[in-house]
């Protein structure tokens, strides 16, 4: 198998040579010591610093991996939604704080009159995560399409475990009423919502919605539970209906610009932008859709957002500092493990502080 690593420099003319040998070295141990397959990137602001690549997109084909390879992104998927979601309150379609019965009045009363978009994109709603329940109990529903309201009635109307605001779970039935409402409101699919909200606006390349298997399209990286002895492919269907929980994909230097442009640009308005970035579970560091942490970072405590998700083989990791723009994103294919894809962007963090 062959690894590289090349300055963005080679890529995007945008580093230093010199500068980039540093990351690479980074990047080259966590290769060699332990099987990093995937591809990072360091930046700051808009601007890339370096990327590296390491291993292959598709084992079977040996074709490798590129800085321009596309990747599911797992539960990043769930902060782009928020942004979505945002950016239709920006226009005045929604609301954080009304209940979703505004725009849901089919949906079962007495949930909908309590439940509202923050407490839903905060896992604090108290909706239990029927969908993995059930997809534990019939592994074979994950490949089967429904309407989303049809997901919503089997899937995300159960009995409140507590009353919203009250205490944090991770249930991905939030997800699925949250798009059946941001929907409802706008009139529009959630897959043209993104591209009318997110990828048009800021230019991206290599970014949307899939459905299904996403390594049948051209670009993308294929999932794995291993790569050695023999590859392992572990893909994870997405139907339509679960877009919002894992259905996002991207390419490394695209999801630096969403962040660049998210953060520190004018998608959002401020007052959404700081609901994006407001921990409303501070056990947990869980605002909308993802969280915000403050770390010591270069011997300094430094706000972050802090994104992570994974979907079969695929890992991912995204940070960024808010106040100087400091972005490490990790995309992996392989089932890396989480804590050495955490140790391999905090050295990359670290790196970009020197």
């Amino acid at each position: 198998m062959r690894r590289l690593l090349l300055p963005a420099a080679a890529i995007l003319a945008l580093a230093t040579p010199a500068l980039a040998g540093d990351y690479a070295g980074i990047v080259r141990r966590f290769d060699q010591e332990q099987g990093f397959n995937g591809v990072t990137l360091v930046g700051r602001g808009d601007r890339v610093e370096a990327i590296g690549v390491a291993g292959l997109a598709d084992a079977e084909a040996a074709r490798p991996m590129t800085a321009t390879t596309r990747f599911e992104v797992g539960s990043v998927s769930k902060w782009i939604a928020a942004i979505v979601v945002l950016r239709l309150v920006d226009q005045g379609k929604l609301s954080l704080d009304a209940p979703i019965s505004t725009w849901l009045p089919d949906y079962r009363p007495d949930n909908g009159k309590v439940l509202t978009l923050r407490r839903l994109m905060s896992h604090s709603s108290g909706l239990p995560n029927q969908i993995d329940a059930a997809r534990k109990a019939d592994p074979a529903i994950k490949a089967v399409e429904l309407d989303q309201m049809e997901a919503v009635r089997r899937y995300a109307s159960g009995d409140l475990a507590f009353a919203p605001g009250s205490a944090w779970d991770y249930s991905h039935s939030n997800w699925i009423l949250v798009k059946a409402v941001a929907e409802r409101a706008s009139g529009r699919p959630y897959v043209q919502l993104v591209r009318d909200e997110i990828v048009r606006p800021l230019g991206l390349k290599d970014s949307g919605i899939f459905r299904g298997d996403s390594a049948r399209d051209a670009g993308a990286a294929r999932g794995y539970a291993a790569l050695k002895p023999a590859p392992q492919p572990k893909p994870s269907p997405m139907p339509d209906y679960m877009a919002m929980v894992g259905g996002y994909y991207t390419t490394a230097p695209d999801l630096l610009k969403l962040m660049d442009g998210v953060l520190d640009g004018r998608l959002l308005r401020p007052a959404s932008r700081q609901a994006l970035l407001t921990v409303l579970m501070p056990d947990q560091h869980y605002a909308l859709g993802g969280r915000v942490k403050i770390p010591t970072i270069a011997g300094q405590p430094r706000e972050a957002a802090w994104e992570d998700g994974s979907n079969g083989g695929f890992r991912v990791l995204a940070r960024r500092v808010l106040a100087d723009g400091h972005t490490v994103i990790v995309l992996s294919n392989a089932s890396f493990d989480y804590y050495k894809l955490g140790d391999l962007g905090d050295a990359l963090m670290e790196e970009s502080y020197r």
